[in-house]
């Protein structure tokens, strides 16, 4: 992560939220201050300690409480999230079942974002299904009211970032103004210059999403329309989304285009010494070693322990974004990464306290580029793809016969002693027809991690790194 980029700090994409949120600055949990249950009640018949993977029971997710919005209904939002999060769950499943052996790194909120748009023009049981498919609890317009106000709340993380003090690492080479956070997430749409849209339409994504129009001409031009929404995507995300749309994507039956790009630039609140990164062996899921860069440090961090499955929150510097490891237990990484869901989650980091943690981190770097239209198809979302596709919301008059052409989601990111850089674009593509006191976690075989937005609980990025031959940039 070069200099310049680590003055940027921001943030653009998609990814699992934790439930962290129910615990208290010191770690505890709402009950009792230590992460235990709040009554006997909790405790299995035999008299045994709970583990955080006892039972199927839900998890009691903590009520969100927005500052940008506050009419809107807190315990609504709460379980958009927790939607948010079960597609975050069920789009990793299918992901990695189509290459089991590789990296992932993607941006679930990203491709719900992009996807909630082109869901407020659908209508009958194209709707159901991609409301089924991407986990949507809302309905109607309190569904945008609630992306709407996740973003408006990360802009607001992005304000805030202003006032985080510059890192020591970044002190001789930084100045003054320079940011420790900032956080952006940017909607478009790209209608054809022919096509007319509903008025209706256009205004609820200005309102939620501040999505604005940009009419391209993709019936005369569409390669310059290709090339103008790729422009669109690389300074939203500090040119790290590069070719989002490639050559032969788009065409003269193109239609419509729906964007949205996110980026994310942030500084550790406790940053790893680069004097203490040295090399380690990596043991990937088919027992390959590898040797790679791989970071030290001892801090008193949120940290959890149960089944041997460990996890450890490494906080930002502007306190409300984090980075959840999570390690399962040697030889238990395929199983344990199965059978993980949101409660499992919640349950999981419910448990942390803050012992002292002496954590070795690989360097990394991971870029993912995919289609998506298997994998929503796989998740229930057929109709959007075919001829017999509703999207009548969408235009004027009797609607035409727009179809999802293609989802495509690219993604990016770097981790070092400095922080993370990550970034993220989705287009929808329409055409017409209790542990220790001190605690060691060494991340040297498979892992997963992800990027929440802590007051929100919203995913908004998640990885799986099982190959570390691929991990660094050469």
């Amino acid at each position: 992560m070069t200099a310049d980029r680590r003055t940027v700090l921001a943030l653009t994409g998609a990814l699992l939220a934790g439930a962290a949120g129910c615990l208290s600055d010191d770690g505890s949990s709402d009950g009792n201050g230590n992460g235990s249950p709040t009554d006997d009640s909790d405790q299995p018949d035999d008299g045994e300690p709970s583990s955080a993977f006892d039972g199927d029971a839900d998890f009691d997710f903590p009520q969100v409480d927005p500052v940008t919005d506050p009419n809107i209904d807190t315990a609504a939002l709460a379980t958009q999230v927790r939607g948010n999060i079960d597609f975050s769950l069920a789009l990793l499943e299918h992901l990695r079942e189509a290459d089991p052996e590789s990296n992932l790194f993607v941006s679930p909120y990203s491709i719900s974002v992009a996807l909630a748009m082109t869901y407020a023009g659908a209508r009958g049981e194209t709707a159901d299904e991609m409301a089924n498919a991407l986990r949507y609890e809302l309905e109607g317009e309190d569904l945008h009211a609630a992306f709407g106000t996740l973003e408006a709340e990360f802009e607001r993380r992005n304000e805030d970032g202003a006032t985080v003090e510059t890192p020591d690492w970044m002190a001789d080479e930084a100045s003054e103004d320079d940011l420790g956070f900032e956080l952006s997430s940017a909607n478009a749409v790209w209608p054809d210059e022919g096509l007319a849209l509903n008025g209706d339409f256009l205004e609820l994504l200005a309102a939620y999403y501040g999505a604005g129009e940009r009419l391209v001409d993709f019936s005369g031009s569409p390669d310059d329309a290709r090339e103008e929404i790729n422009a669109w995507v690389e300074a939203q995300t500090n040119d790290r989304i590069e070719d989002l749309l490639p050559e032969g994507s788009v065409d003269a039956a193109t239609r419509l285009v729906l964007t949205n790009a996110i980026y994310f630039l942030a500084a550790w609140e406790h940053d790893f010494d680069p004097e203490n990164t040295e090399p380690a062996t990596f043991i990937g899921l088919d027992g390959e070693e590898t040797e790679i860069d791989m970071m030290h440090q001892s801090t008193e961090l949120r940290y959890a322990e149960v089944d041997d499955h460990q996890l450890v929150e490494l906080p930002y510097a502007n306190g409300e974004t984090s980075m959840v490891v999570i390690l399962p237990a040697a030889g238990e990484f395929e199983a344990f990464e199965e059978s993980v869901s949101t409660d499992h989650l919640g349950q999981l980091l419910e448990e942390t306290s803050r012992p002292q943690v002496d954590l070795a981190l690989p360097k990394f770097e991971i870029e993912s580029k995919m289609s998506l239209v298997e994998t929503m198809q796989e998740l229930g979302m057929e109709r959007a793809f075919g001829s017999g596709a509703d999207f009548s919301g969408m235009l004027e008059g009797d609607g035409g016969g727009l179809f999802i052409d293609d989802i495509v989601h690219q993604s990016f990111v770097a981790v070092d002693e400095d922080g993370t850089e990550a970034a993220a674009a989705t287009a929808v593509i329409m055409t017409e027809s209790a542990p220790a006191d001190h605690v060691e976690m060494t991340v040297d075989r498979p892992f997963l991690f992800y990027i929440r937005d802590q007051p929100t609980e919203t995913p908004l990025f998640w990885g799986r790194v099982v190959d570390g031959e691929t991990l660094q940039d050469d």
